[in-house]
């Protein structure tokens, strides 16, 4: 008589996130996937590379890179690649600014963030890549919650949120023809205090940031932000140290950082759960551009 055996809630979403992995690399000639050295992205690569073990991942990651990341994160990635010995892409958006390719926004509050679809796109096309796997998770932002695990995207890179392809019984449909590509998306059914109790439980490692630190940040539109030579401080605002942490990480333009104390994996863990506002919420600018402002860009190719 077979015994049985239950596994935990973490446990069984990172069994259902090896098993994509594991589909893409025996369905698609070229995946990649998506690396920002952001928490979400560190546990994605995590779990591929258990997914794996003790074989070397069978696929490059793809970092798209606006210039103006906080230079922490920009160490940890190289770092964690070297580590791993695996192959890093970075798209540029500073070349498709060089070369025409997009407009960068002047003025004391221009951000590049919105010129990261051109950037992933043509990465995406020069790469030849037929699946890229992304970190999103269905409670960060409400369009996000509307993807499934494979998410079709057309020859121009769209997304139709009203025409998606049914995945019954964890079962993926992964046709398309050249050109098109498949959107994936492992932790879908994860959520943010999952994330980092599973980085508790793995022991992984995380850029400082994520942790309580002492830096200047000035108040801009509910949202505090840290001074850096990616933003222009109005004579307005005032410049204070605060002891913080970042919830999200992304471009340092956009991206907010909360006050807190949490300075060690467990103290972010309780402060994560008692939260009743999600990370992209609470801390990125460039979902508050209107009510559907994400969906839109994920209609055009974002990520």
């Amino acid at each position: 008589m077979s015994v049985g055996y239950e596994l935990s809630h973490l446990g069984t979403v990172e069994a259902e996130a090896v098993h994509i992995f594991r589909e893409v690399a025996a369905s698609f000639e070229r995946p990649v996937l998506l690396f920002s050295g952001g928490k979400d992205s560190v546990v994605m690569l995590h779990v591929a590379v258990k997914a794996f073990w003790p074989g070397r991942l069978p696929f490059p990651v793809l970092h798209v890179d606006t210039g103006h990341n906080l230079p922490e994160v920009i160490e940890f990635r190289d770092r964690v690649v070297d580590r791993l010995g695996i192959r890093l892409v970075v798209a540029s958006v500073q070349d498709d600014i060089d070369a025409g390719r997009v407009v960068e926004d002047t003025g004391p509050r221009a951000s590049r963030n919105r010129l990261q679809t051109v950037t992933l796109l043509r990465s995406i096309r020069e790469g030849g890549f037929d699946a890229v796997f992304g970190g999103a998770r269905r409670d960060e932002e409400k369009a996000r919650a509307k993807e499934r695990v494979f998410s079709f995207r057309d020859e121009f890179g769209q997304w139709d949120p009203k025409n998606q392809r049914p995945e019954l019984w964890n079962l993926y449909n992964g046709a398309h023809r050249r050109g098109e590509h498949i959107r994936v998306f492992p932790l879908s059914n994860w959520t943010e205090l999952d994330i980092w109790q599973y980085i508790a439980d793995e022991g992984i490692e995380l850029p400082n940031l994520y942790f309580a630190h002492q830096r200047e940040v000035f108040a801009r539109d509910g949202m505090l932000l840290a001074v850096s030579p990616f933003v222009t401080v109005d004579a307005a605002e005032e410049v204070v140290t605060a002891m913080v942490r970042f919830r999200t990480i992304g471009d340092a333009t956009c991206t907010g950082c909360v006050e807190s104390v949490a300075a060690d994996v467990e103290a972010v863990v309780a402060e994560v759960a008692g939260s009743r506002l999600t990370e992209r919420g609470a801390t990125r600018a460039d979902d508050r551009i209107s009510e559907a402002g994400m969906e839109d860009r994920k209609k055009e190719g974002y990520f």
